[in-house]
């Protein structure tokens, strides 16, 4: 009898519905996907290269993009090669362990990235807002102590959200109506009363969704404020360019989850929150070192040096031999 209640409480498989209902759709997007992770996995890699290489990039801004870009790099792994699994043949299941396991990182990694974009709206406000101390007052213990801070802080709240979901018996419920595991959608298809599990998610979610994004806004509104004090011009640009990549990113990541949860409850709401998850959890991470190469003056000199300094080794050691 325990046997058969714990079969009934954690299927061996869940099923993940995906876009299965437009399989027309599905081989358009198996060869989105794959180009927008290959992109992603290239572009936050070069990212964390180029600050760990260039010694002129050995700053805290730096310090927390290669943080970025790491946390990039996991939360799409945690669930993308499972996505184009899904999309290429008609097995649209995972297993009991796998969902576990993408669950609790997926919810880590962007509870973590939450925290970590108001870090690094802190470090922007430090640098513009009183730049006669910055040095001193974003110094490399205080660095590594918010860098430790973010990670542990979702590691944290993943570990509890994530737990009190894994409890909950499922009573052979297995099919879940998105493309990865998330965690309100396994609350869905428990047989009990969630109550619990939903005041822990509302908790969660506002200390690590509300409080970082008005932190950042409240930074920003005391970056903007000393921007317009500048008198010159280029002053005033030169403190939008350290500013608007950072920016770009907190408005695609906090603009895409707003959003989505912001939608009506309608029938095909459900159906559009699945494209709108896609875009935060494939396309913003490939986007993020785009928008710090394309719009950053550093990174492209650092990335110019490198391949100027690997090139002409290259060539250099064909020359010898």
């Amino acid at each position: 009898m325990v046997m058969e209640i714990a079969n009934a409480s954690s299927p061996e498989v869940f099923i993940l519905l995906g876009f299965s209902s437009r399989p027309s759709l599905e081989t358009i997007l198996f060869v989105l996907v794959l180009g927008f992770y290959v992109v992603s996995l290239l572009g936050n890699g070069t990212i964390i290269l180029v600050s760990c290489v260039d010694v002129h990039l050995h700053t805290p801004m730096y310090f927390f993009l290669a943080n970025l870009s790491f946390l990039d790099i996991g939360f799409t792994t945690s669930i993308v090669p499972q996505l184009l699994v899904n999309l290429w043949g008609p097995q649209k299941t995972i297993s009991y362990g796998g969902c576990v396991v993408q669950f609790y990182i997926s919810h880590w990694l962007g509870a973590t990235e939450c925290v970590l974009l108001a870090v690094m709206s802190y470090d922007r406000y430090a640098a513009i807002c009183r730049p006669l101390h910055y040095t001193v007052t974003m110094h490399p213990r205080l660095c590594l102590s918010l860098a430790f801070i973010s990670w542990l802080g979702g590691l944290t709240t993943s570990m509890v959200g994530s737990t009190l979901t894994m409890l909950l018996p499922l009573c052979g419920n297995n099919h879940i109506d998105h493309f990865f595991c998330e965690m309100p959608l396994i609350m869905q298809l428990a047989c009990v009363d969630t109550s619990l599990n939903e005041v822990e998610m509302y908790v969660a979610s506002f200390i690590f969704v509300v409080l970082p994004l008005g932190l950042i806004l409240v930074s920003y509104g005391h970056i903007t404020r000393a921007v317009l004090k500048i008198r010159s011009a280029e002053g005033r640009r030169k403190a939008f360019n350290t500013c608007s990549s950072h920016v770009a990113v907190v408005a695609l990541f906090y603009g895409s989850i707003i959003f989505m949860y912001l939608q009506p409850a309608k029938s095909n709401s459900h159906e559009r929150g699945k494209f709108l998850a896609l875009f935060y959890t494939v396309v913003t991470p490939m986007l993020n070192p785009l928008i710090y190469t394309l719009r950053n003056r550093d990174v492209k000199k650092a990335l110019r040096h490198l391949v100027l300094e690997k090139s002409c080794g290259f060539v250099g050691t064909r020359g010898h031999i």
